[in-house]
């Protein structure tokens, strides 16, 4: 039969099911946008920015079992995109990257956006292909998705020449998509083995990351079982309710809240699964190698990279954790005394740094405590909430309970400001019946914040918060603690109302702690009628969260000596007399 290579791309997406696809038609591409229009299960989505598409892909991708799409540009649409598949890259999110390459037909050299993009992206991507023939299309296409979710996740791109996007070819047939693959197997004697390590810990610590996200119940069976406390990274943050009683914190060693810090303390044994021991995972390396480290993770090439594990098992989260409780189950622990006080004492703990948060409402300013306190009193389980890079990650991260999996959002790795507004979009999008709360710094919200035109345009309605306090707020920290100086971190004066006005949405300021619960029943009202609402909250960061104590101290720490005395004494002298 005869087909265009569009025809063929688009069927074998809906294949894969794919739901939208986000980017910007260009005269490459319009065939493609063509089929994709008359699909009767695909939508595609028209964004301000290919940067834009490539978070609401990835927001597609954390929080549903769809997979996200870009249809761009080739080169500068690419390129622009590239910051997203960056994040979805390190961070282990699959997704899909079809952009349509110069013609292959005509001998000709220097055309429009000829660049050799493979290259472009081979360090932002788990695989490249060009499809130079019709019959390539499908099959690179189903293979292309099952490298994106297989293994560690990851975005795959994919270059389809114009002449064959837009000419007819002849091709066989166009088959069903069938998944093939599997997850490594392991060796049950890891298992036994880790239990028995598990068991004879007088002390258990649990830290899980993004990698157990399909694992909660067994993260929550085997924490439950052992009485141990559990940390969670801050990507992996919704992989363990954060309100249960033997949840520490979000981040290891020196960054996290004194629970997590009284529990590594403390630990004598420690299972860790779906993490890499990252520089956010650990506080910028803030801790100590852990003791008997058993270290799951479907990715073997994690193993050993910054911490020593005596135990290592290549293998998938779900399916490595449910084996380990089986275990545990048949040894029969009896941990119920170890339980009780670990509860009592994390409570407490955890009690208490709240509260150095919530010590008197402010007339002029909003307070984070105050705002977390009333955000958590207005949404419910169901809720995602969406972050960006900068300080409110971090804020979140410490003082707002998650409570499933998929359910709150942070860049991390790869650690790009501007994902959080258009990351929150696609995430609403998948998650129509779901309140998706997104949490924004001012200077991200510069970044791509007309992404709320994208919102308005096809009635999706996130709820965003601006977090306003006029600087890189994270990194004006930085900068004033050890430099005093904050230099091209101070932003420019802007009236965020504009973004409201150009989009047609509805806006409201919160100036102070006095009027925040009234203020977030109005923004709760107007968002249930079904539009995107934007909220600027005049914050306060003068209180340091314990990410910026714990890295400013690690690092310092890890400086060469005569460099640590240099700096300190630059930073006394600076403080002291200018």
């Amino acid at each position: 039969m005869k087909k265009t290579g569009a025809q063929l791309a688009a069927f074998a997406l809906e294949q894969i099911g794919v739901k939208y696809t986000f980017g910007i038609p260009g005269t490459h591409n319009t065939e493609l946008y063509d089929e994709l229009n008359k699909s009767e299960k695909i939508q595609p989505i028209l964004v301000t920015h290919e940067g834009g598409a490539s978070f609401m892909a990835d927001g597609v991708s954390r929080t549903s079992d769809t997979i996200g799409c870009l249809v761009i540009v080739p080169a500068s649409g690419t390129a622009y995109a590239m910051c997203g598949m960056g994040e979805a890259f390190l961070d282990g999110v699959p997704m899909i990257v079809i952009s349509i390459g110069t013609r292959t037909d005509t001998g000709r050299e220097y055309q429009l956006h000829q660049i050799d993009q493979l290259v472009m992206t081979k360090g932002v991507t788990k695989a490249q292909f060009r499809t130079d023939v019709h019959e390539d299309i499908i099959p690179t296409i189903y293979k292309a998705y099952d490298i994106a979710t297989s293994g560690e996740p990851g975005p795959v791109f994919i270059e389809m020449p114009v002449n064959v996007q837009m000419f007819e070819g002849v091709v066989n047939d166009m088959p069903d998509y069938k998944k093939s693959g599997s997850n490594p197997s392991f060796d049950l004697s890891a298992i036994r083995q880790a239990a028995d390590m598990l068991m004879n810990a007088e002390f258990p610590f649990l830290y899980f990351g993004w990698g157990t996200r399909n694992a909660s119940e067994y993260t929550l069976k085997i924490a439950e079982l052992l009485g141990a406390p559990v940390a969670v990274t801050i990507q992996g943050k919704s992989v363990f309710p954060n309100a249960h009683p033997l949840f520490t914190s979000a981040g290891m060693g020196a960054v996290a809240k004194p629970s997590g810090q009284w529990a590594l303390k403390k630990h004598d044994a420690m299972l860790a699964v779906g993490l890499r021991f990252a520089e956010v995972a650990t506080g910028s390396y803030g801790l100590e190698n852990p003791k008997k480290l058993i270290h799951i993770d479907i990715n073997k090439n994690v193993f050993h990279k910054n911490y020593t594990a005596e135990l290592c098992i290549e293998a998938d989260a779900a399916e490595a954790l449910k084996a380990l409780y089986e275990e545990l189950l048949q040894r029969n622990p009896d941990r119920k005394a170890q339980r009780v006080s670990n509860e009592a004492t994390i409570k407490k703990m955890n009690d208490d740094y709240f509260s150095e948060w919530v010590t008197g409402r402010k007339s002029d300013i909003v307070s984070p405590g105050y705002f977390f306190q009333s955000l958590q009193k207005k949404v419910d389980d169901n809720t995602i909430v969406m972050t960006d890079d900068g300080k409110h990650t971090f804020l979140t991260a410490e003082l707002f309970n998650v409570a499933k999996p998929k359910h709150f959002v942070a860049p991390t790795d790869f650690n790009c400001m501007g994902y959080c507004v258009p990351a929150a979009i696609g995430a609403k999008l998948v998650n129509p019946g779901k309140r998706v709360v997104a949490i924004v710094g001012d200077g991200a919200m510069l970044m791509t914040g007309m992404e709320v035109i994208t919102a308005a345009t096809y009635d999706i309605a996130p709820l965003i918060f601006i977090f306003n306090d006029g600087e890189l707020g994270q990194i004006a920290e930085f900068q004033k603690i050890p430099l005093k100086y904050k230099t091209c971190t101070t932003l420019a004066k802007v009236n965020y109302e504009g973004f409201a006005i150009a989009a047609g949405l509805p806006f409201l300021q919160i100036d102070n702690d006095m009027h925040l619960d009234e203020m977030m029943d109005k923004a709760f009202k107007m968002n249930d009628q079904g539009k995107a609402v934007i909220v600027n909250v005049k914050i306060d960061y003068t209180k340091k969260t314990m990410l910026t104590k714990g890295a400013v101290m690690v690092n310092l720490k890890r400086f060469p000596l005569a460099e640590k005395f240099r700096f300190i004494a630059r930073m006394a002298k600076r403080h002291t007399i200018g």
